[in-house]
Order: structure tokens, then sequence, then C-alpha cells
């Protein structure tokens, strides 16, 4: 499995470019791995650069590269990304997320929300429910202040720290905050932390952004996330107590909660519940990998191409990236096939008319149809018709049995095409067990 590679012992090639946000901030991402594409929204504490000589840090990379092909990114304000900016916003952190994500040239991947990357990821998945496939949530939380005065007093204390202790160079008062992220770790890799702190970015910013994440608050929005979801938590969580991760999984419709045996907010390479958190990871992405393989990614090519860096070619079975399609996406497909318009499906869904589009637009992609008639096309995948229409769709838009292409995209089309496609089909049939090409 993927996850076995995070043993390997040299860190793979990583490529990192630059995204302009809404404001102008620059923000820089890395692209490394293989396999199906995977966004992580991360937390504040990151350098693109110096994770991959962390002992803290570094096996995230190489483990996740093993999974899929990462985006990962550094916030705005620290890292590599620009120090000077106006604000620490959520929602300036979501447009930001938006950037990376259209300079990647990506058009539907995982998400992964880290801690405070969480909330972000939420926003984002409920903004563009037609580009994320799944959402994953890991050591994370709806909310940075809980309902008692005790978690107000407590940021302002860790506010109070940072503005007294996080340049100075000792580590004394940033090691308060790393004993809290990994209690479980060395010397060696609590030093790594205790430096990373101080060169991710200034006291200024430390602060700014803790002071801006305090109102950070998307409770109202679980209950409307309509994805695949996976709740990751470790059990003692010193940093987001396990009830945020608890909460996360009872409130997102059909989420899944996976406890982790640690104390360790940052999982470590040689603790138990590193290879356990990989291992789930892994297996919630395989429906991303199979749609990569049934039009022709292979897992172990870069997203988007074949093996040997050619563009992908489509797949002789169309009826596999069905099951790439979340609930909402099948959904809106059955009423296609029954015959309802958009704005019908938007009224039997409770949603806008374009968002109806965005999830078509998905739906076609994912199936890997294009032409006037992909509509048709699609329903009848719905149907069971997939060979036949894997054949016929191979310039662009399924044909009739004639040859002749099908140009109607009207409810009833559907039946009509698949009365047509089925005596060929048939004849298709008999000649192959005839010994006929």
């Amino acid at each position: 499995m993927g996850y076995r590679l995070s043993m390997a012992l040299e860190v793979p090639p990583q490529t990192i470019r630059f995204a302009r946000s809404a404001d102008g901030v620059r923000i820089a991402f890395a692209r490394v791995g293989q396999g199906p594409p995977l966004v992580i929204a991360t937390c504040w504490l990151s350098h693109l650069e110096y994770d991959l000589e962390s002992p803290v840090w570094r096996h995230w990379v190489t483990g996740m590269a093993g999974i899929a092909t990462t985006i990962r990114y550094d916030e705005r304000g620290f890292g590599l990304s620009d120090w000077h900016v106006p604000d620490f916003a959520l929602e300036s952190r979501i447009k930001d997320l938006e950037a990376v994500i259209d300079a990647a040239g990506l058009e539907s991947f995982a998400l992964l929300g880290m801690s405070q990357g969480g909330p972000v990821a939420i926003a984002y998945a409920l903004r563009h429910p037609e580009r994320v496939t799944r959402l994953i949530l890991h050591g994370s939380y709806t909310a940075t202040l809980g309902p008692t005065t005790e978690s107000a007093d407590l940021e302002d204390a860790f506010t109070r720290m940072i503005e007294v202790g996080w340049a100075r160079p000792e580590g004394r008062f940033r090691r308060v905050f790393t004993d809290m992220l990994i209690p479980g770790a060395t010397p060696e890799q609590m030093t790594w932390v205790d430096d990373l702190m101080r060169m991710s970015t200034s006291t200024a910013n430390a602060v700014a952004f803790r002071q801006q994440r305090r109102d950070v608050d998307v409770g109202d929005l679980l209950p409307h996330v309509d994805l695949p979801t996976l709740v990751l938590h470790a059990r003692g969580d010193q940093c987001n107590h396990f009830s945020e991760g608890r909460r996360l999984a009872a409130e997102i419709p059909g989420a899944r909660l996976v406890t982790l045996e640690s104390d360790n907010h940052v999982l470590l390479a040689d603790e138990p519940a590193w290879p356990v958190f990989l291992a789930e990871i892994d297996a919630f992405l395989e429906p991303d990998r199979r749609a990569d393989r049934s039009l022709g990614r292979p897992r172990g090519s870069r997203f988007g191409t074949g093996g040997n860096g050619r563009a992908a070619q489509p797949s002789s079975e169309p009826l596999d990236a069905l099951q790439a399609l979340t609930a909402r996406e099948r959904h809106v497909l059955q009423l296609v096939a029954a015959g309802q318009d958009n704005r019908g499906i938007a009224s039997t869904l409770t949603l806008s008319v374009r968002t109806v589009e965005r999830h078509l637009q998905t739906i076609y992609r994912k199936l890997n149809l294009a032409g006037s008639a992909q509509r048709t096309a699609a329903a009848l995948l719905l149907a069971g018709d997939g060979n036949r229409l894997a054949r016929s769709n191979g310039q662009g838009s399924p044909t009739s049995g004639s040859g002749a292409r099908v140009h109607d995209a009207d409810p009833q089309a559907a039946r009509r095409v698949g009365a047509e496609m089925r005596p060929a089909t048939s004849a298709a049939r008999e000649n192959r067990s005839a010994g006929r090409p």
C-alpha cells in the first residue's frame, strides 16, 4: 500500500510555486508525490523547505507523497509566503486556498484540513462542492474559543507569551507550545519545533494570527457539508481537545470518526498512530484512485498524465468512474435520468441552479464525457450502458447504432438513444461469441 512509502529514505522532489491571492498576497505552495490529488490546508506552523529537513514534519511529506499528489502551502504571513499581509481573517485564508488551487490547475481533488486549516477546508468545500471529491479533517475544530471564559483566558495568556518570547534566542517561551504540540517528542524534535516557530514567521504575525482567529466559528456550516468525510483525532490531543473531533464527526452528515491512540497533536513517525493515520487516508482516497485509473491515469503517474507523461486517454470502462461520484452527484444524475431539467433539480435538492450546473460539470469530467450530448451520455452510463458509450464516445459525443451523432439533450433523449444502441450492442455480443471482430 502507498503508506509504506513513508519509510523511504529519500525525500521525494517537490516543486515550489507561488499563487497570488485576491488581495495580492503571494502564497507559496508545493507539489510532491504521485496519485490522486490531495490539497492540504495546513496549520500555520510550516515552512515548505524547512519541513523537508525536520524530524517532526519530514515523515509527513514523504508519507503523504506515497499516497497522493499532495499540494500543500504556507499560510499567509508564514514560511515562504509573503510576511507583510493586511490581515489573517478567515475570509482571506479561504481566498488564499482558492488561489492555490487555481494556480495548481486542479479541477477536482480531495481536501485535507489540519488543525487551523480545518475551518478553511470546511468553508471552501461548501463554496465549491463541485470541485472537492472528499473531505478529511485531522486534529481540527469548529470554533477557536470554547463556550467558557477559561478558553478566552488561555488564549490571552498564550498571546502574551508569544509577544514576550517568540523571537528570543532560547526557546523557553516557545517550548510551552511545543510541549502541547508533541508531548511525546524527543529533545531533538522539540528543539526543531522551537526553531521552526522562530524562523517561520515574525512575532507580530504570530500575535496577529492568533488574535484574528479568535472569531473563527464554522459550527453552523457542518450540517450542510455534503461530501464523504473522514475525521481523525488523537485521543490525547492537548491543542484541540478530542471532543472537537467528535463534534465534527457528529454534526457532518455521514462523517466517520477515527480515534488515534496518541497524545500528540502532530503525529510522530515512530508512534503506532502514524501508520494507522496513513492507512486510513490511503483507503479513504481509493475511490479517487479508481477514478484516475478509469480515465487512464495509473496510480503511479502524475495526476492528469499517463505513465509516460503524455495526456491520459479515456478508459474503456466508464462504469468504474461512477464509483467516484459523491452521493450528491449521483442524486443529481438520477434526477437527470428521470427527465428533470436544471431548475427542477435545483428545486428538488434545495440548491441554486448554478450549483446544479457545477455538479453536472464535475460529473461530466469524472465520467470523461464531452460534446453536446454529454447530459444524455451521463444518464445512459447510470442506466448501465457504459461499455457501448465508451466506444461511441471516442470522438467526444455518443452516436447512434448507425454511427450518426446524437445531439439530443432533452429529457427523452436517454430512452431514444438507449433504444438505438441496444440492437447494435446485441449484434456486437453475437459477433464476439462467433469469433468475428
